[in-house]
């Protein structure tokens, strides 16, 4: 018997999603408190430590290549450098969440979110960038899901929406090249990522979620849980015995 995600709509994903985001941030501040960065820039408010963050999962060739932590491409699209960081990509993801979850439903959304992040950080890896952080891969490859969406579709909806997605993904990009340390590789690959697994997955007008896709969203559910616990605890017994 298939094990399904009953009642699973945009708002549980989206609480899940949150709260999974907003935990890490605050175990990154606890973990080294006297190396947060506090000033009066906004966008540098609570900065955890570099230290910190490879520790909790953060991804790139550095983490990868010297410590072979190939499991922080999973762990990296839950954590954030400071908390208008957080908090602009929980916003966005607020509004990603109820389109991608509407058109494709909760597992295709879970899978969507989960391997674009993962594709989008191992092209930055390989675009050689040292040190990488933050959902917005993922939300790249759910408004990529979204792009392929407006495609499938097509007519004055899908024209619509490809416009909508479209303007917040320039926006996106022309800000990460006027910004240092944006991770326009991420975002690239995130969105790249997405639209692909969108096209070949296809969307509720077609057809429903199948047991593989729901089996596929609750492995993705499992390894990311269990990647985030390796990472705190590790990172507790660590600081414990510092």
């Amino acid at each position: 018997m298939p094990i399904h995600l009953p009642s699973w709509g945009q708002d549980r994903i989206y609480a899940l999603l949150l709260y999974a985001n907003a935990v890490m941030f605050g175990l990154c501040l606890l973990m080294d408190p006297f190396h947060v960065n506090v000033t009066w820039n906004p966008f540098q408010f609570l900065t955890p430590s570099d230290r910190v963050l490879v520790m909790m999962g953060a991804t790139g060739t550095l983490p990868i290549d010297r410590l072979h932590r190939w499991w922080s491409l999973l762990t990296a699209n839950y954590l954030h450098g400071s908390l208008v960081h957080l908090l602009f990509n929980m916003a966005a993801l607020r509004q990603l969440v109820s389109l991608v979850v509407d058109a494709f439903g909760p597992a295709r959304m879970i899978v969507i979110f989960t391997f674009s992040g993962i594709i989008g950080f191992l092209v930055s890896y390989f675009a050689g960038i040292v040190l990488t952080i933050g959902a917005s891969a993922g939300l790249c490859g759910l408004m990529g899901a979204c792009m392929s969406l407006a495609l499938q579709v097509g007519g004055d909806g899908g024209r619509l929406l490809l416009r909508q997605i479209g303007a917040w993904a320039i926006g996106i990009f022309i800000f990460g090249l006027l910004v240092p340390g944006i991770n326009n590789w991420g975002h690239a690959g995130g969105m790249a990522g997405g639209y692909l697994l969108a096209w070949l997955t296809g969307h509720r007008m077609q057809r429903s979620e199948s047991a593989i896709e729901t089996g596929f969203a609750w492995i993705c559910i499992v390894l990311t849980a269990v990647t985030l616990f390796y990472a705190v605890i590790s990172t507790l017994l660590y600081r414990l015995g510092d």
